[in-house]
């Protein structure tokens, strides 16, 4: 498959993308609340439900696979690219190496993976990928932050990492994540998220990106999570929608949104309030993580396997019907 057709199948009506890319020291956070060790066999095991969950297809597109789990098999010897493509859903891969201090920069980080990029997507292209992802993080402070000089630099290699991924017939996802840490009002997230959109289209033109095989994971316009009386439903879908139909060129494949700490309920009533009321230029979906993951990885973690695939494919397809504004 061309890239173009996966990153038309990607937001297909009715279907988003599943994260579960989560690094080993985020899993190790998880699986510590819950009382389950962190070691490569537990993530295999638990990896292995979410890919293979009966019915996971009828509302997922796409499984953004860490380096480990695209690697991995289940108990049949069946590698877990070829169990998501035998279900019709598309494998995906974080490429990033992590956010890491910004020099000069105290508070802000800069994603690092450039070097040796274009050997390792040949590799995955080779394991069954189809696209990729890369995460910038943006930090909001009263100290100026997100500074220019932070939103060039992660805009720079974000168009880096994609040219490099179109050159390997694989789709980029480009993720530019304003934090929802911190107090700042959505009007400041609004003017920080719009800033950072435009900058970022400006080096994706700069190097040659071809939008149209090119898909944006962003966060939503929302409060910072320590606000008194944060914004209401309405309000995130309203200015949400703003900020992208002001920033995001028509021509994009698809805008997918993170949850970033949303609960499972805020995240899906966002997504479809949006998709209810407003007419969009481009698909707008999910990709969400823990937002679909949290309550099947508790019942994973207390044994009840069967419940946990339920969990999965229920929450996943919720926000399915939120991606058509149905619920």
């Amino acid at each position: 498959m061309k890239m173009h057709e996966v990153a038309k199948k990607m937001v297909a009506r009715g279907k988003g993308i599943l994260a579960i890319d989560e690094s080993h020291g985020t899993c190790q956070k998880r699986f510590d609340a819950l009382g389950v060790p962190c070691t490569e066999e537990t993530r295999r095991d638990y990896r292995g439900l979410l890919v293979s969950a009966p019915g996971i297809e009828h509302s997922v597109a796409g499984m953004i696979l860490f380096d480990e789990t695209i690697r991995q098999k289940n108990d049949d010897g069946v590698p877990f690219p070829e169990i998501l493509r035998q279900k019709g859903i598309i494998p995906g891969i974080k490429v990033d190496t992590g956010a890491k201090d910004l020099a000069l920069f105290p508070g802000e980080k800069v994603t690092e993976g450039l070097d040796g990029l274009r050997e390792r997507l040949a590799e995955y292209k080779n394991l069954g990928a189809g696209f990729a992802k890369w995460r910038a993080v943006i930090t909001i402070g009263d100290d100026g932050r997100p500074t220019d000089g932070c939103l060039v630099a992660n805009a720079h290699a974000l168009a880096r990492y994609a040219a490099l991924c179109q050159e390997a017939d694989i789709v980029p996802m480009v993720e530019p994540e304003v934090l929802m840490d911190g107090d700042h009002s959505i009007e400041k997230c609004a003017e920080v998220t719009a800033k950072t959109l435009h900058i970022l289209f400006k080096h994706l033109r700069l190097l040659r990106v071809d939008l149209t095989a090119t898909i944006l994971k962003t966060s939503m316009i929302i409060s910072g999570k320590d606000t008194p009386n944060r914004a209401g439903v309405s309000e995130v879908a309203e200015k949400t929608v703003k900020v992208l139909k002001e920033n995001v060129p028509a021509e994009l494949a698809g805008v997918v949104f993170l949850s970033g700490g949303q609960s499972p309920e805020e995240a899906t009533a966002h997504l479809n309030e949006m998709n209810k009321k407003y007419d969009l230029p481009w698909p707008l979906s999910f990709s969400y993580g823990r937002a679909i993951q949290q309550p099947a990885l508790k019942a994973w973690a207390a044994g009840d396997r069967e419940k946990a695939a339920e969990l999965l494919v229920f929450h996943a397809d919720q926000n399915g019907k939120a991606a058509t504004g149905s619920l």
